[in-house]
């Protein structure tokens, strides 16, 4: 059987309660695990793109695999510069992590149309079927 503590009694004669705050501390990290495990991280492809101006510009949402063309005709995905040969397998790397996902290429406006096209076909030869080229808003 439990035994009851008789509260303590302070100096001035008053009782003394304690507070048990580990059923709170128990909650707070109960939900900042479900945060974590929630949220959804921002994908970045590791360099900054002046992307071309469209009319038809539409936001894109959920987007797991990113990949941006520079000016200089330069590949990168995932924060890493990756030579057009091995886009296919950066691709299917990416895809095993998130199979559902889509993928989205920022072509610089200076970049040669060429690298685009070649990116998007190793692209779908990884397996990704949903593919958008994306552009700014027209203002």
């Amino acid at each position: 059987m439990l035994k009851r503590r008789s509260p303590k009694v302070a100096r001035n004669g008053e009782d003394e309660e304690d507070v048990n705050v580990t059923p709170l501390l128990d909650i707070v990290f109960i939900m900042l695990i479900f945060f974590i495990v929630t949220a959804t991280f921002i994908k970045e492809p590791g360099v900054e793109v002046d992307r071309p101006e469209a009319e038809s510009a539409k936001e894109q949402k959920l987007v797991s695999i990113l990949v941006a063309i520079t000016a200089d005709n330069e590949i990168w995905i995932n924060r890493e510069k990756v030579p057009l040969e091995g886009v296919k397998a950066a691709i299917e790397r990416l895809r095993r992590e998130n199979p559902r996902g889509s993928a989205v290429i920022q072509t610089d406006a200076e970049a040669h149309t060429r690298y685009m096209i070649e990116v998007l076909q190793r692209i779908r030869e990884a397996g990704v079927s949903e593919v958008v080229a994306v552009s700014t808003k027209r203002s």
